[in-house]
C-alpha cells in the first residue's frame, strides 16, 4: 500500500496552497488556497481540480489566510462533503475571510457582467458565492494545539502552533500503510520566534517527510529590537513632515499586530499626535475574534488584551466600518494613520487611500508584510513611479518603506532553525516560496545541515513508502 504526496499549488509561488495526499485508498488534501497576484495569475483559479472534489475524504486547513482558504468554496460546490479538520481559532477567521471573499467574487462578476452586457458577450458566473461559503461551514471540525484524533482509518493528525497568526498549525500526521508507518510533518507558513503577540512556532522532533514553506528563504529579517527602532525613527521623521501614513495591512495578523504594537509604544513613538483608523470591516471583525482567543498569546500580549477589554488601548483609533466613513478620512490630508486592507494593494480600501496620498509628497507608505508578484504592493515595493488605479495613472511621490522585521513569516535563518530541531535530517520538500527564495534555501539546506531537499514542480507526485536510503537519494 502506497503513500503519496502530490504538490497541486504553491509549487513555484506564495499563493494557492493545496497538496493532496493518497494513503492506500484514503485522500487528504493540505490547504485549498487562492491564488493571488496579477489578473492571469488569478484567472487560474477557475481551473479544473486536478482531482475529483467528490474523492476527497477529508481537508486539513494549516490556517485562515485566503492564499490558504480561499478555494475551500468551490471545492465544496464542485463535490466535496468531508470534514475540514482546522484550529478552533481558524474557524472563527475563516467565517470572516471567506464571506469577505465570496463578497468580491461576486461584486467583480458583475462589475464584469456590466461591460460584457454592453458587448453583447456571455455572462461569467463568480467563482463562488456566500452560500458556497456557508456549505463550507458547515463541514469544519475545530481542533486544539496538542490534540491527536484519527481523522480515518490509516490516518492520525495533530496540530501544532506555527506562530504565524491566530490558530495556525503546523501539521503533524501518522500514516500506516501496511507494516510500513510514516509521518509527515507540514510547516504551514511558519511564523518568527520572539515576535510580539503570539507565541513560537512549536519544535517537532520527528519525521519521515517534511513538507517546508520558502517564502523568505532567500533573506534575513531584522530583529525585532532594530525593528522597534526603525519604526521609532520613522514616526519621529513622519511626525515632522506632517502628511499622512498608508500602512497596506493583511486583515487577520498584522493588522492586530500593529494595533498591539501601537498601544505597547504609544509614547514612545508620539502616537498621540495622529489620528489613527482602522479602515477594514473584516480587520475590525478579526480583531474581535483575537481578543476572544488571547489564552494563544505569549504572556505579555495577552495581559495587555485581557485588560483593554474594558479600557481601549488607543485612545485615537477609530474603527470605520461603513463606505462614507472611509471616504471621510479622504478630507485629511495632514495627520492620519490609516490601516487598510488588502495587504497586497490588490484590492480593498487601500487602493482609494493610495489614489489620494500616493501622489504627495510628504505622504509615506508602510509596507509590512510579503508582496507577491503582479500586485500593486509588489510594485511599489519595486519603486514604482506611477501606478494604475481604475483607469487612471497616478504618481508615486510618497516614501515607500518596507518594514521587513515585521513579517509574520520566519526568514531563512527561522526555517533552518525549525528544521534543524528534527532528528536524522528528514527529507524536506520546499514549497510556498518564488523560485529564488526555494533555490537559496535548498542550497542553504544542503550546505549547512546536510540536508536531502527538493524543489518538486505543479503536479509532481513524491513517495512516502521507498526504502529510507533511495528515499533519501531522490533528494540529492
Amino acid at each position: 500500500m502506497s503513500i503519496e504526496l502530490q504538490i497541486l499549488g504553491a509549487a513555484d509561488e506564495v499563493t494557492g496552497s493545496c497538496h493532496l495526499l493518497t494513503v492506500g485508498e484514503y485522500k487528504v488534501l493540505l490547504d485549498c488556497g487562492l491564488i493571488q497576484g496579477s489578473r492571469k495569475d488569478e484567472a487560474r483559479n477557475s481551473a479544473p481540480f486536478p482531482f475529483d472534489p467528490a474523492a476527497i475524504d477529508a481537508v486539513i486547513l494549516s490556517h485562515a489566510h485566503i492564499d490558504h482558504s480561499g478555494r475551500l468554496p468551490l471545492l465544496v460546490k464542485q463535490g466535496f462533503n468531508g470534514p475540514i479538520y482546522t484550529h478552533k481559532a481558524t474557524t472563527d477567521l475563516c467565517k470572516i475571510m471567506l464571506r469577505d471573499s465570496a463578497f468580491l467574487q461576486e461584486k467583480d462578476a458583475r462589475w464584469e457582467n456590466r461591460k460584457r452586457e454592453r458587448k453583447g458577450l456571455k455572462l461569467v458566473e463568480p467563482l463562488y458565492t456566500l452560500e458556497d461559503v456557508e456549505a463550507v461551514f458547515e463541514l469544519f471540525q475545530p481542533l486544539s494545539y496538542n490534540e491527536r484524533i484519527e481523522i480515518l482509518p490509516l490516518v492520525a493528525l495533530r496540530l501544532q502552533d506555527a506562530g504565524h497568526i491566530l490558530g495556525s498549525a503546523i501539521v503533524e500526521l501518522w500514516l500506516h500503510s501496511g507494516k510500513q508507518d510514516r509521518k509527515l510533518v507540514f510547516s504551514g507558513d511558519l511564523g518568527r520566534s520572539g515576535m510580539p503577540v503570539l507565541e513560537d512556532p512549536a519544535i517537532i522532533k520527528q519525521a519521515d517527510m517534511v513538507l517546508l514553506e520558502s517564502t523568505y528563504g532567500d533573506r534575513l529579517h531584522r530583529d525585532w529590537e532594530a525593528t522597534r527602532q526603525e519604526l521609532a525613527d520613522l514616526f519621529q521623521e513622519m511626525t515632522r513632515r506632517q502628511g499622512n501614513i498608508l500602512i497596506p495591512a493583511f486583515a487577520v495578523g498584522r493588522t492586530q499586530e500593529i494595533l498591539y504594537l501601537f498601544a505597547k509604544y504609544y509614547d514612545e513613538w508620539g502616537l498621540s499626535r495622529w489620528h489613527i483608523f482602522l479602515d477594514s470591516p473584516m480587520a475590525i471583525e478579526a480583531t474581535d475574534v483575537y481578543a476572544r482567543n488571547c489564552e494563544l498569546f505569549d504572556d505579555e500580549s495577552s495581559q495587555l488584551w485581557r485588560e483593554n477589554r474594558v479600557t481601549p488601548m488607543l485612545p485615537n483609533l477609530r474603527f470605520t466600518r461603513t463606505p462614507e466613513e472611509s471616504m471621510s478620512i479622504n478630507q485629511i490630508h495632514s495627520g492620519a494613520i490609516i490601516i487598510a486592507g488588502s495587504g497586497m494593494c490588490n484590492g480593498g480600501r487601500i487602493r482609494h487611500h493610495l489614489k489620494h496620498n500616493a501622489w504627495r509628497r510628504d505622504c509615506h507608505i508602510l509596507i509590512s508584510g510579503f508582496q507577491a508578484r503582479g500586485t500593486l504592493g509588489r510594485t511599489l515595493v519595486d519603486g514604482a513611479k506611477h501606478i494604475r488605479l481604475w483607469g487612471e495613472t497616478i504618481r508615486v511621490a510618497a516614501q515607500v518603506h518596507t518594514i521587513g522585521g515585521l513579517s509574520a513569516h520566519a526568514d531563512q535563518a527561522g526555517l533552518s532553525h525549525w528544521y534543524s530541531q528534527f532528528e536524522n535530517r528528514p527529507p524536506v520538500v520546499l514549497v510556498h516560496g518564488e523560485q529564488e527564495a526555494k533555490t537559496t534555501l535548498a542550497e542553504h539546506l544542503r550546505n549547512t545541515l546536510s540536508a536531502p531537499v527538493r524543489m518538486p514542480t505543479y503536479t509532481e507526485t513524491l513517495s512516502l513508502t521507498a526504502d529510507d536510503q533511495a528515499h533519501k537519494d531522490a533528494f540529492k
